[in-house]
């Protein structure tokens, strides 16, 4: 495969992802949203525990920093495709841990998280997984 070929690919990929995000928290506030909250003595909990899971990301980011100073390095040489894989690999790890908050949150709406903190758990997702963009430097 080509460079842009690629590219293309881990784009659409990211793009998947970010539907895989956050359409189980669209379907839950749809299904859930405007019902009776079935325990909201969980609602902190499930907060506190979406909150946190911003932190599990650290060590997938900095893996992913690591592959694409391994790719860039890799570029137009024969380890070249190995790098991409290698990427490829580690971002589609460090992409599922992104998703984390969204899905907590997902998770906390039949309990009765109120929208400011939904919406506040689906956008730092939303920040973890624009943190996983493919750079330009790499085209």
């Amino acid at each position: 495969m080509t460079r842009p070929q690629i590219r293309r690919r881990l784009a659409v990929t990211w793009w998947q992802q970010l539907a895989l995000t956050l359409l189980p928290l669209l379907v839950m506030g749809w299904a859930f949203g405007s019902n009776k909250p079935l325990f909201p003595v969980l609602v902190m909990p499930f907060f506190i525990a979406g909150v946190a899971s911003m932190f599990i990301s650290l060590p997938r980011f900095a893996a992913y920093k690591h592959a694409l100073i391994a790719t860039q390095k890799a570029l137009d040489t024969p380890q070249e495709p190995a790098a991409w894989n290698a990427l490829a690999h580690t971002r589609r790890t460090a992409l599922l841990v992104a998703g984390l908050p969204a899905w907590i949150a997902a998770l906390a709406v039949p309990v009765g998280l109120e929208a400011v903190p939904l919406v506040l758990l689906a956008v730092s997702s939303l920040v973890l997984l624009y943190l996983y963009r493919i750079p330009r430097q790499l085209a």
